[in-house]
């Protein structure tokens, strides 16, 4: 009669242990929601402004390289992707300037060269000669060297706004997916802790 109830005993406690670890199992073990919001990413926690097409370019970890491509292949088409076609009218505002002087200067400096070998051919007939004050033939050939730099300068500045104008397309999809949560304020709370003497300031960035 003893050993029964002795083993009836070790049953229940063996049973009630077990039920035990379930309830802490189930305590301990977290939720699904809990799971997705630590796993998921905070610039793919989207703002409800934007669109479906803005959030699908947000969620592509190629968006920055593709922006960058399309716009090496066609100026402000990178911009256009990323929905910032109001920059197309400044990239091509920099990259019309830049031609439109290397063009005037490479002029210049074509005439002036043109000028300058008819004078060592012996011919005196260039329009150098009809100004108020005639060039010689010296000063032709430091005209040419002047227009020639400034011809070099404004090719260096093409291809300076031709690189920027990829950059940025670049960065503006960087910057996109860096994070999409408008508030950004700075909120400090004081935390007073007991087990330790002092106050201790803490900064939270939402």
């Amino acid at each position: 009669m003893k050993s029964k109830l002795y083993i009836l005993a070790v049953v229940l406690l063996s049973q009630s242990f077990l039920w035990s670890q379930e309830e802490t199992e189930e305590k301990d073990t977290p939720k699904k929601e809990e799971v997705l919001s630590i796993l998921q990413p905070d610039s793919l926690q989207f703002n409800k402004k934007y669109t479906p097409r803005i959030q699908r370019l947000i969620a592509d970890p190629l968006t920055p390289a593709k922006a960058g491509f399309y716009s090496a292949i066609l100026p402000g088409l990178g911009q256009v992707y990323l929905g910032k076609g109001w920059k197309v009218p400044i990239i091509y505002a920099a990259l019309g300037t830049s031609f439109y002087y290397y063009n005037l200067q490479n002029k210049e400096m074509k005439n002036y060269r043109t000028a300058y070998k008819r004078r060592l051919n012996g011919f005196f007939d260039d329009e150098y000669l009809e100004k108020d004050i005639p060039i010689t033939t010296d000063q032709l050939l430091i005209g040419m060297e002047f227009h020639k730099n400034y011809r070099d300068i404004a090719i260096m500045a093409l291809a300076a706004a031709y690189i920027l104008n990829i950059l940025e397309a670049n960065v503006s999809a960087h910057l996109l997916q860096f994070n999409v949560n408008d508030d950004l304020s700075v909120r400090p709370n004081l935390i007073f802790d007991p087990e330790q003497t002092g106050l201790r300031l803490a900064i939270t960035l939402k």
